[in-house]
């Protein structure tokens, strides 16, 4: 083995310890639609606004905990902070706004183009290079994604004319979500607004929320035990923790694996809603679960063969 060889394998560990740590928002994204289930009488910018005041919370005294101090990171360029929020606040704003304005299952379906554009987009970065089983395996997972989207919404799927602002609503969450992932690891490459930074990011992404909140809905709290739980483990895991392992993920690790692999979230949140009752379970569950489990293996090949 060459010095040069040798060399690589520190940062080939390194990148593969990232992405896996990225893998762990996608496991906590897998628990948003059970726990939004069980909190669905907040509304939903309530429960952003709620959201992301204990994300903040959550992301300063993680920070704290290593002697630094959280208040330093709001010290960001512009650039970071229209991308941090942009990207948090925008691609929330658009989501809801599309599920308003466009029936859930086309809303829901394109707006799950983001891990596929997330792989699309990589190519631009500086250093990586798309291959033809990274799109291989994102087009796969797009697929059990539509089967597994229409299965929820009765198996039906149609383009309405009406629903073109809502249709273009989720279309730019997708661009949105994509886009920040992708340029959050452009700012990792050049040393530029840490993780830590995302704390700030989510402050005033509930601060955002909470004035959509008031402009448009009426403030309804849990009735619950259940309904509080599930509040604040969504602040705690899919709209919390996530974020941050995400960030780490996207910033050091493999971002084209991470892409693909993201369409496991969907599948893996409707496994959840049937284990718990939450909905019906149906053969074709399990065709999606060989698209896009065979999908984000094979575009995860880097770093499951430990290339980089």
């Amino acid at each position: 083995m060459t010095a040069s060889s040798t060399a690589t394998l520190p940062d080939r560990r390194s990148s593969n310890r990232a992405t896996l740590v990225g893998f762990i928002a996608i496991l906590l994204w897998a628990t948003l639609a059970p726990l939004a289930t069980l909190a669905a009488m907040v509304p939903p910018f309530q429960l952003v606004a709620t959201s992301f005041l204990l994300a903040f919370l959550v992301g300063s005294c993680w920070t704290a905990s290593r002697g630094d101090n959280p208040l330093r990171y709001f010290r960001q360029p512009v650039a970071a902070w229209a991308l941090g929020v942009g990207g948090l606040f925008g691609f929330h704003f658009l989501y809801f706004m599309a599920l308003q304005a466009a029936p859930p299952v086309e809303a829901n379906l394109i707006n799950y183009l983001w891990p596929l554009l997330i792989v699309l987009f990589s190519a631009l970065l500086p250093g990586e290079q798309l291959r033809v089983w990274h799109v291989g395996g994102a087009v796969a997972g797009l697929a059990g994604t539509a089967l597994l989207i229409a299965r929820g919404g009765g198996g039906g799927f149609s383009i309405d004319p009406a629903h073109l602002p809502g249709y273009a609503a989720a279309l730019g969450s997708a661009v949105t979500w994509a886009g920040y992932s992708v340029l959050r690891r452009r700012l990792g490459q050049i040393g530029e607004a840490p993780t830590d930074a995302v704390s700030a990011f989510c402050l005033v992404t509930a601060i955002l929320s909470l004035l959509c909140h008031l402009a448009l809905e009426r403030t309804v709290w849990p009735d619950s035990a259940a309904g509080w739980g599930a509040m604040l483990l969504l602040g705690l895991g899919p709209v919390g923790a996530a974020f941050f392992v995400w960030d780490y993920g996207v910033r050091h690790g493999d971002i084209r694996a991470l892409g693909a692999l993201s369409y496991l979230a969907p599948l893996l949140s409707t496994l959840l809603l049937v284990l718990f009752g939450l909905a019906p379970n149906s053969g074709i569950i399990w065709v999606s679960c060989a698209l896009i489990a065979g999908g984000s293996l094979l575009a995860s090949k880097d770093l499951l063969r430990g290339k980089a």
